[in-house]
């Protein structure tokens, strides 16, 4: 199915230009000069659109204006919003995070680094409803479970015990997305040794699935696996997870980074770390993570 992307600049230049770049590549463009015209676009009925491209800095309604609008609307909350902007500044940037544009582009911007970035968003956007989709295939039981061993070595082995897990926690439709992101690093960045540079780079190219797999292959890696463990104490539920890798520096990709905004990826772990679970944890070299979350439903003193 053709992705539907709105597009919302007040330079009617500017919106010439996007058009051109994404000329050919199969996508279907709906542009708007305004952010009063984008809302109305939005609100009305056939307002179906996969992704936003935002210019920053217009009159009237502006960029973040029109975005802390999107993200509050829950029919809109998570449509993917990338904002284009001269405005680049560190606590530009920040409040841009903070409203939750997660996806940046710095004028003037080159034709592949704006189909990175939209390839990136839309695929982003597409794992998130896969995973709610399949969030619903479990019966609401597993949250009597009480503790739970599990191995995994692929990242659709992932994806499946995410949403297997987040049916177990007291919020699974906010688990399930941290739980993913936790899992899949896991795997890629762990047990298969792709660097945040590295993925950066595959990304812009479209090259991640085919090198997951390529390495997910290769003998070496054939035997490593993510272990998660998951436990409820104390009305608490503790998720464990640990793989075979060297570990990383985790201190900074705790919280979202300006200097990251405009690179595919690099947000995972902020925004599990926000939006999914009470704590995380990071232990010795970085290969131990451990997820709380608040879990009353059990009585503590048994």
């Amino acid at each position: 199915m053709t992705s539907r992307l709105l597009i919302v600049d007040d330079e009617p230049f500017n919106l010439e230009i996007i058009a051109e770049y994404f000329d050919g590549s199969g996508y279907e463009l709906f542009s708007c000069e305004s952010g009063e015209a984008a809302w109305e676009a939005l609100a009305a009925p056939d307002g179906n659109f996969d992704l936003a491209i935002l210019d920053r800095m217009m009159p009237g309604l502006d960029g973040i204006s029109l975005l802390k609008r999107i993200k509050a609307d829950a029919r809109l909350t998570r449509l993917p919003v990338i904002m284009q902007t001269a405005a680049s500044a560190p606590e530009q940037v920040r409040e841009g995070l903070q409203a939750g544009a997660y996806y940046y582009l710095t004028k003037p911007y080159e034709r592949d680094a704006l189909l990175s970035i939209a390839r990136a968003a839309l695929s982003d956007a597409a794992t998130r409803a896969d995973l709610q989709m399949r969030l619903r295939e479990h019966e609401n039981a597993l949250q009597l479970m009480r503790e739970g061993h599990f191995e995994l070595r692929t990242v659709d082995e992932a994806a499946g015990l995410a949403s297997f897990l987040a049916q177990a926690t007291p919020r699974p439709d906010s688990a399930i997305l941290g739980l993913s992101e936790l899992l899949i690093n896991g795997v890629e960045h762990g047990n298969l040794g792709i660097t945040y540079s590295e993925k950066s780079e595959l990304k812009r190219l479209d090259l991640w699935q085919q090198e997951v797999a390529k390495r997910g292959a290769l003998e070496e890696n054939r035997h490593k696996r993510v272990r998660v463990r998951l436990r409820r104490e104390a009305g608490r539920m503790r998720i464990h997870i640990s793989d075979e890798g060297a570990g990383f520096d985790w201190q900074k990709y705790l919280d979202f980074d300006p200097e990251r905004a405009f690179d595919p990826n690099g947000r995972g772990i902020a925004l599990a770390k926000l939006g999914s679970f009470d704590s995380l944890d990071y232990e010795g070299c970085g290969n131990v993570v451990v997820a709380t979350l608040v879990d009353d439903r059990f009585d503590t003193h048994e």
